[in-house]
């Protein structure tokens, strides 16, 4: 089993904190984001671990890690860094946002999961927001589930543009399990070659709008999992409980401070 860490991004929205160095690479308590995933990962037996890096290469210095230099990361998102993977999934993959900080009870799901595509969906998310602004509940990134499949995914830029009607009938609906999506993807072998053909045959097909993007160089791994979604391919969600923070602000990173 192997591990990818999709760190490419500039992480703007830490202010100072990333003006000379990526977000991947700030310190939680004293060890950078990055240090705090690959030791989870490496305490539960992966050791082969490709970290997708943009800015300030010359700065990651980690032994025994692997490394994609994303050299036009300035030119597309999230996605696009990550399928410059694609030819390294030839066996079971998690896949991990670079700026989210879990526990091992987070990721032993992930783990043990068998089906091709899952998502670590947590169900207990909302006690996530009772201590913090509720203004960053609509940046949350959440998955409708019904018959124990993903059958819409909404992330902050759908949620912020709905009227507060489309946004409670989201969060309060009576038919669907509703949870956040953690950060992390795991991908059989099967379940990468789908993944990376549905993209290979987007990429020769298709032009303009894609889902919440306005171009497929611009999309986010949510934009793909809707997609895949639309084209009948299960998504199946991985219930996941324990300690967990994506950082892209500095309440985050307070957050993440008391968490880990």
């Amino acid at each position: 089993m192997k591990a990818i860490i999709v760190a490419a991004g500039i992480g703007s929205r830490l202010g100072e904190l990333t003006k000379d160095t990526t977000k991947s690479l700030v310190n939680v308590n004293d060890k950078p984001i990055l240090t705090h995933q690959i030791s989870i990962f490496k305490k539960l037996g992966i050791h082969d671990i490709t970290v997708i890096i943009g800015p300030h290469p010359e700065q990651y210095h980690f032994k025994d890690i692997s490394f994609i230099h994303d050299k036009k990361f300035m030119e597309h998102d999230i996605l696009s860094s990550f399928m410059l993977a694609s030819s390294i999934m030839d066996t079971d993959v998690i896949v991990s946002y670079g700026d989210v900080i879990f526990d091992e009870n987070i990721l032993q799901p992930l783990i043990d999961f068998k089906d091709g595509i899952g998502l670590a969906i947590d169900f207990d998310w909302e006690k996530n927001y009772e201590k913090i602004d509720k203004k960053l509940k609509l940046e949350a990134t959440v998955s409708l589930v019904k018959n124990e499949k993903c059958i819409r995914i909404v992330d902050g830029r759908e949620l912020q543009k709905s009227n507060n009607h489309t946004i409670d009938e989201i969060f309060n609906s009576k038919n669907e399990k509703v949870g956040e999506f953690v950060g992390l993807m795991k991908l059989s072998k099967q379940g990468g070659k789908i993944f990376c053909d549905v993209y290979e045959t987007l990429s020769k097909t298709h032009s303009g709008k894609f889902h919440e993007a306005n171009s497929l160089s611009e999309a986010y791994f949510t934009d793909m999992i809707q997609e895949l979604i639309d084209s009948k391919i299960e998504v199946i969600p991985i219930s996941v409980k324990g300690k967990w923070c994506e950082i892209d602000t500095m309440q985050d990173l307070k957050r993440a401070e008391e968490l880990f």
